[in-house]
């Protein structure tokens, strides 16, 4: 997954909602509980983890039994150190008691809440790219410490496959409607990382890359459900259990939840969000442009897809007065730049949201170059009063303008291609007006016009055309 370009918009919960979801979950309320629980007598080693003889008592204080209640404890103790919700008050005695960011989740507001669980998420997610210690004696070098050639470990290597499935994940979350909540089987997340996009029948050696990295993203989303990360259907045991058995091979709907069934869940889009984030990713939300001016909403919502788009554009008027949020829509979609289409035709899709308030607004750029053509749509769809009519040329350029916005927006979409063959049907003369238009992207529309069109002499004719604009304008 490249950084270079913008990630589809991302549909956010509130943050009060978020912040009560990361309460709740089980491993941020263990952490919590544990650290009200420390007190002078805790006593932790030379690591800051709980001594041994004090993890029974510390199994009781979170109400855990079992097999697992000392393992437990002592995770809930490090994620409330490693977030400050514990602090090691005499590191020569070796105790602790509640750190300072303990009254952050009782007193402070839902961002601090989420501060506090993203910490708690950085360190299962560096737990969960940790294999097995416990493997043949060969594996421990001198010292008692692990030798991590001997156990085929690459930390580094297996941090960026965890980030890379969890981004792939990301994106499959993430929709033009809203947040993907159909769950994603475990085989098609893990080819997604593993089977080359140009590969159209996987080998069996691909296979079985997928097959294994099936079992390790397992043992690891099993480890990121008590985080809030994601809701996981685990792998059937039953399945493990015949190891000579073929690697994953296609499945019908009847047999693939058997196999693993993963779904982000909502606090879980907001913490890979801000992950992708800090790793300089351009990772977009529908919300964040809403206290930013009309250049801003223009411009940010110019990769944004229509539903995106619009449910970004109407929190921002609701912030606003519809005749003055008119007016700054009109101003930020001037300009000739290479953006300027695409700013008009956001602009256009924003004002058909905006009531018949704001007809002075558009009637004061009748006469604008840019704006004209825009405003005169405007104003007869609203029924408006004494409309004049456009001029040919202001209608022709209006046209170019349009396309150019598409095709930015959609590139050479089936609806641009209806649009062009429409426009030269009913135009005979179209292509020889067109090129004379006075505006930057007439060459270029002009090109894709012959690109798109069916017909071979109609496309000539385009192409013919932009030749020419292209010579009028010195290109």
């Amino acid at each position: 997954m490249s950084d270079s370009s913008p990630l589809p918009p991302v549909r956010l919960h509130p943050e009060a909602e978020l912040a009560r979801d990361a309460l709740s979950t089980p491993l941020l309320s263990r952490a919590a509980r544990i650290a009200r629980w420390a007190g002078p007598d805790t006593r932790v080693d030379a690591g800051g983890g709980l001594v041994d003889e004090q993890l029974p008592a510390a199994a009781e204080a979170l109400g855990l039994s079992g097999d697992d209640a000392a393992a437990d404890a002592s995770e809930a103790w490090r994620i409330a150190v490693d977030t400050g919700l514990v602090e090691i008050t005499d590191g020569d005695e070796g105790t602790a008691g509640p750190g300072e960011d303990l009254a952050l989740l009782t007193d402070g507001s839902p961002h601090d809440v989420l501060e506090v669980w993203l910490g708690a998420l950085e360190t299962v997610l560096a737990d969960a790219s940790v294999p097995d210690l416990d493997g043949p004696a060969e594996a421990v070098g001198r010292g008692g410490e692990a030798d991590l050639a001997a156990l085929g470990w690459d930390p580094e290597a297996e941090a960026e496959f965890l980030d890379g499935v969890l981004g792939n994940l990301y994106l499959m979350s993430v929709s033009e409607d809203g947040p993907g909540d159909t769950p994603v089987p475990l085989p098609a997340l893990a080819a997604s990382v593993i089977v080359p996009g140009d590969m159209t029948e996987p080998s069996n050696d691909v296979l079985q890359q997928v097959s294994d990295a099936m079992m390790r993203l397992d043992d690891q989303f099993r480890m990121l459900e008590p985080v809030g990360l994601v809701e996981y259907r685990p792998v059937d045991e039953a399945l493990m259990t015949d190891t000579d058995e073929e690697p994953a091979a296609p499945l019908d709907d009847t047999d693939v939840a058997r196999y693993g069934m993963v779904r982000l869940t909502p606090l879980g889009r907001y913490g890979l969000r801000a992950r992708l984030l800090e790793a300089g990713f351009e990772a977009p939300a529908v919300g964040e442009l809403a206290d930013k001016g009309a250049d801003a909403l223009l411009d940010g919502t110019s990769g944004f897809g229509p539903t995106a788009a619009q449910a970004e554009t109407e929190q921002w008027l609701t912030r606003r007065e519809p005749l003055a949020a008119a007016r700054e829509l009109l101003a930020a979609a001037r300009g000739s730049d290479a953006g300027a289409p695409l700013r008009r035709l956001r602009c256009q899709q924003a004002l058909s949201l905006v009531g018949g308030t704001a007809e002075p607004a558009l009637r004061e750029v009748l006469d604008d170059a840019e704006l004209g053509g825009l405003a005169r749509v405007w104003l007869t769809e609203h029924g408006a009063a004494d409309v004049p009519p456009p001029s040919e040329a202001m209608i022709f350029w209006l046209t170019v303008d349009t396309i150019a916005a598409q095709l930015a927006a959609e590139g050479n979409s089936e609806e641009l291609r209806d649009l062009v063959q429409g426009l030269a049907q009913q135009h005979g003369g179209f292509f020889e007006a067109a090129w004379r238009v006075d505006h930057p992207a007439t060459a270029d529309v002009l090109e894709a016009m012959g690109r798109l069109h069916p017909d071979k002499r109609i496309a000539k004719e385009a192409r013919k055309a932009a030749f020419k604009a292209r010579s009028q304008q010195g290109g």
